[in-house]
């Protein structure tokens, strides 16, 4: 039979108090008999005294003496005279005491010699009755009361029963005291029971008790109903997640930490298909099919926790995703860019019929003018357009270049090489490079970089990347202003860089996310007015992110255009 929670507590202390009680029983029984002992030990001790003030006294035959002292003594009182050696002198129950055996080695008469008195419980060997010794030693001579270990005798050494009474009727008090106790535990433990068996009957008129553990059970119960409302709503936001996932544009699936495919989209197996060399409907493919091996690669050695990369099948362009989740869970994405690799792929010819077509016309123009300004006679007009049309040719020339450059950066990237770059030395040089700008403005040019603070990237790239912020700000920003770059944060892979001035900023702030796009103008023949390709900022992106960084730009509170941006310490 299965016992519940009272029982068992009911038994635990009932058991507990049992074995405490009889424990205290018997000590008080052993204890009480311990006493009624000694006191008749101590009657007994009297008598011997008795006896032994009658002999010191007695004129005559010490034995007729001793018979008159025992006739206003107890009739069953036994005595016995035991000289030094061990010898009966006297036993009044005995006639005949010449056959008695020594009696120097009993229990009593070892006690009186060692500690002046003792007693014992035994059967006599001379006539067969059980008694109560008690022997006291007097000089050299041994003085034995005894009593017959009788009913009257067991009588008195028993122990009043009046305590165990008590101890009874205090176990019978306890154990219900126990009984009414457990019955309250049973009924809160009866609640939680119920609760945890079907918490869905949960209602704020459960009556838990006035006690600890039902402030337990309001506390499970506040709690349960605060985890059912955080479990519809997070039902509910899965299934809208869950319906955004269906409806969006790009495949995607997510994945356990063991790999095993936990949801995907349909559009994901549609793109899987189109890439895959045979048809399939399993999206965990993608983690063995050849055409997958770098995000397979990705996904093994887990180098970081994003990774990016093109595939070309079918003439289609896809991009591939693989991000990697605190609890080594995965999800990869595929998306058809098709669209945006041929907008791109038109943009970049443009720009390069652009550069060609440019080209050869502004090198005779520039040649040409360079020819007309050194032999022509002297006229204020002539001079004034000609130096008009080389300015223009020379800004023309820088479009070329860098239309030229970003092209590189975006097609060829591996044409770049990566040395190590201190980039206090970097903005030194484009300080000196630029100080007749800086000083006609007065313009202060400042940095907090450290002189160790080195990149592992492309020189010419950095240059480039802090070189147009500087021209962007002496351009733009306005006269008699700073110019400040530092380093305000570190981490093991990434530098992150603050570049900024205190100058007019930008008006319109929903510009600020398009001043890196090519030729982009905040305002109409602003570049062409203060000089520039109308590609520097456009360069700095696209610098920022061949090292693998990010950048972002905003007016500052005070006044003034700040570059947020990030540099990794050593490309991958």
């Amino acid at each position: 039979m299965k016992l519940n929670y009272r029982l068992k507590l009911f038994l635990y202390f009932a058991i507990i108090f049992t074995f405490f009680t009889i424990g205290v029983a018997i000590f008080e029984q052993l204890r009480e008999k311990e006493l009624n002992t000694k006191a008749l030990e101590e009657k007994l001790e009297s008598y011997t005294d008795i006896i032994n003030a009658g002999l010191a006294n007695a004129k005559g035959d010490p034995k007729d003496e001793i018979q008159v002292m025992l006739s206003v003594l107890p009739e069953e009182l036994r005595i016995t005279l035991i000289n030094g050696e061990g010898e009966v002198l006297f036993d009044n129950s005995i006639r005949d005491i010449s056959n008695l055996m020594n009696h120097l080695h009993r229990p009593e008469i070892q006690s009186a010699l060692i500690r002046g008195k003792g007693s014992d419980i035994r059967r006599s060997d001379s006539n067969e009755k059980e008694y109560l010794y008690f022997a006291r030693r007097y000089e050299n001579l041994y003085i034995r009361a005894a009593l017959p270990y009788n009913i009257g005798v067991q009588q008195f050494l028993k122990p009043d029963n009046a305590s165990l009474y008590f101890i009874l009727l205090f176990f019978i008090l306890f154990l219900f005291l126990i009984h009414v106790i457990t019955k309250g535990f049973e009924r809160s433990v009866r609640q939680l029971r119920d609760f945890a068996s079907n918490p869905a009957y949960i209602d704020d008129n459960i009556p838990f008790p006035k006690n600890e553990l039902g402030e337990i059970g309001r506390k499970i119960a506040d709690n349960y109903r605060q985890l059912k409302e955080s479990q519809q709503k997070n039902a509910q936001e899965k299934q809208k997640l869950l319906q955004h996932i269906q409806i969006l544009e790009e495949g995607i699936c997510f994945f356990s930490a063991d790999h095993e495919v936990e949801f995907h989209n349909g559009l994901f197996i549609q793109y899987l298909n189109t890439i895959t060399d045979e048809p399939t409907s399993e999206a965990g493919t993608i983690l063995t099919d050849p055409t997958f091996r770098q995000v397979q690669h990705f996904l093994l050695h887990k180098d970081g926790f994003y990774f990016e990369t093109q595939i070309k099948k079918q003439g289609k362009a896809f991009s591939l995703r693989a991000n990697i989740f605190g609890d080594q869970s995965f999800e990869i994405t595929l998306n058809d860019i098709t669209k945006q690799e041929k907008t791109r792929l038109l943009k970049q010819e443009m720009t390069d019929n652009i550069a060609h077509e440019l080209r050869t016309p502004v090198t005779s123009i520039r040649g040409y003018l360079e020819t007309v300004l050194s032999g022509l006679p002297g006229e204020e007009t002539k001079r004034y357009f000609i130096e008009k049309a080389f300015n223009q040719a020379v800004m023309l020339s820088d479009i070329i270049q860098d239309m030229s450059q970003l092209a590189k950066m975006e097609e060829a990237p591996e044409s770049f090489v990566f040395e190590k770059v201190k980039l206090a030395g970097l903005l030194q040089k484009i300080k000196a490079e630029s100080l007749p700008d800086l000083t006609t403005k007065d313009i202060r040019f400042d940095w907090d970089i450290p002189d160790e603070t080195v990149i592992t990237g492309n020189p010419v790239l950095l240059y480039s990347l802090f070189r147009n912020l500087t021209d962007n700000a002496i351009r733009y920003a306005g006269e008699n202003i700073e110019i400040v770059a530092t380093i305000y944060n570190e981490d093991a892979d990434f530098y992150y860089f603050s570049f900024y001035d205190t100058g007019v900023g930008i008006e319109d702030e929903s510009q600020l996310n398009r001043i890196f796009e090519r030729f982009y103008r905040i305002g109409e023949g602003r570049t062409r007015d203060k000089g520039g390709s109308g590609l520097g900022l456009s360069i700095v992106k696209n610098a920022v992110l061949f090292h693998q960084g990010k950048i972002i730009a905003k007016n500052r509170k005070n006044g003034g255009l700040e570059f947020l941006f990030s540099l990794r310490k050593r490309r991958k």
